[in-house]
């Protein structure tokens, strides 16, 4: 990995923890989901538009209809973080659900996708729940809520696991390009 691909995945990490972190604080509910789809249509649409032009996929009602089952998951799951982290703990709802995501995400792609299981893909699934408990503390005896946050964070997880699977199905089977999965799954988010 090159230090500008490692810097990319820090910043990433950084960005998506803030995001967590002021999502809780504010306490959103679906209006906040609304306004964070609405701004990515207007911020997409010129890269969706090149995307478009220069591509030239085919989306005929099939794929769009995936399309939007795939924002219907991600406003589920959208939804479910946010409510999660107003009932529960918010070092247990996101580890939990980014523990349970990556390894359901694994078992639906072997399954539902037919992909094959090697020992690197186990070891790498294995490190993630692992180590997503060591950088919580484990279960806290602490936390409020503990059943409440895992439970959220399970559910999360779920959802999680599901639109990876179903968005892999989207772009590797269907050829939908990913800007394209993801502009028209927040142009449907900002329609719900």
């Amino acid at each position: 990995m090159t230090i500008l691909a490692l810097a990319l995945v820090l910043t990433a990490a950084c960005c998506h923890a803030t995001w967590n972190l002021l999502v809780k604080q504010i306490n959103g509910g679906p209006e906040l989901v609304w306004l964070f789809s609405v701004i990515s249509v207007v911020l997409y649409l010129p890269i969706a538009a090149g995307v478009y032009v220069i591509e030239q996929p085919v989306l005929g009602w099939w794929e769009i209809g995936f399309c939007i089952v795939s924002a219907l998951l991600h406003m589920a799951y959208f939804l479910l973080l946010q409510q999660g982290y107003r009932k529960g703990d918010l070092s247990l709802v996101y580890p939990t659900a980014r523990a349970t995501g990556p390894f359901l995400s694994t078992v639906f792609a072997v399954v539902i996708l037919g992909e094959h299981l090697t020992l690197p893909i186990v070891a790498g699934g294995l490190a993630v729940v692992v180590g997503v408990v060591f950088l919580t503390g484990g279960f806290k005896k602490s936390a409020q809520n503990v059943k409440s946050s895992l439970l959220f964070g399970i559910a999360a997880g779920v959802l999680i696991g599901s639109y990876t699977a179903w968005d892999a199905y989207t772009v590797s089977i269907l050829v939908v390009p990913p800007l394209l999965l993801d502009y028209t799954s927040s142009l449907a988010r900002s329609f719900f």
